[in-house]
Order: C-alpha cells, then sequence, then structure tokens
C-alpha cells in the first residue's frame, strides 16, 4: 500500500475518524479536532495508508507584533508499525512546505536531547540546535497552583 501525505483542514475530521493505535497519546476528541482544524493558524499533516492514519505533525502558525511569523512544530507521531519507513521525514517536510507558503521565517520544535529518534528526525530534516541551552517552564492551569 503507498502511503499517502495530506494536510488537513476545516471539513476534514472525519479522516481522524480512524487511526492507527499509537500514532496520538490519546483518544482523538471529535469536538477538540473540529477546532483544531477550524483555525487557520493550526496545521496537521497526516500520513494515510488504506484509509487509516498511520503518523501525524501538528503545528501552529504563530505571530507576533514585532517579529516575523514562525512555524512552531508541536508534535510528530508515527505509528510503530510504520517507522523507519521515512514518514516522519514527509510529515515534516509537508508542514515547511505550509510555513513557507505562509512566509514564515523560521520553524521550531522543542524535544528532549535524550529523545534520540527525534534528534535524529530533526535533524535529517535539516533541523540545527539551538546555539545555546533553552529552558522550557510549564505552568498550570487547570489546577489551584496556577492562581
Amino acid at each position: 500500500m503507498e502511503v499517502e501525505i495530506r494536510i488537513l483542514g476545516a471539513g476534514d475530521e472525519p479522516v481522524l475518524a480512524n487511526v492507527a493505535w499509537g500514532v496520538f497519546d490519546h483518544s482523538v476528541d471529535p469536538r477538540r479536532t473540529a477546532e483544531f482544524l477550524a483555525d487557520p493558524r493550526h496545521h496537521l499533516a497526516v500520513a494515510v495508508e488504506d484509509g487509516r492514519v498511520v503518523g501525524f505533525a501538528s503545528a501552529v502558525h504563530y505571530v507576533h507584533p514585532d517579529k516575523p511569523a514562525e512555524l512552531w512544530i508541536n508534535e510528530v507521531g508515527v505509528a510503530a508499525t510504520h517507522r523507519g519507513r521515512g514518514l516522519g521525514k514527509d510529515l515534516l517536510r509537508a508542514l515547511l512546505g505550509v510555513g513557507r507558503q505562509l512566509e514564515c521565517r523560521q520553524a521550531w520544535v522543542l524535544t528532549d536531547r535524550s529523545n534520540a529518534p527525534a534528534m535524529r528526525l530533526y535533524a535529517d530534516v535539516g533541523g540545527v540546535e539551538a546555539s545555546k541551552d533553552q529552558v522550557m517552564l510549564t505552568f498550570r492551569l487547570d489546577s489551584d497552583a496556577a492562581r
């Protein structure tokens, strides 16, 4: 079977009704899917084989008043049955193409240095490590500690 790489948009929610196990971290929520795909700044590339999603990569078109547009690559996932076939690279290249069409100056992604497969994937597609160590902080917004 041939794998098709597609960029989804509003109205493509049914594509995510048939997703291989392990592609996403959790079950796909139809309401969140519709909200994500309806937002023109959200981008989802999927790898589809025989009507089933076997991989995805998501990104956000990020704009700011004093900086050129950027593409933030949020996540890449490929079913274990389809890893090692270059689908992650194909999905990332599709998203980078979207970023170029949107005239983004750069794309960026965060990962753990210990995540060797992700580090290799991003380097293979042309990613360059930042020249200085970055620190990511998270804020819980769904608890009393956030107040």
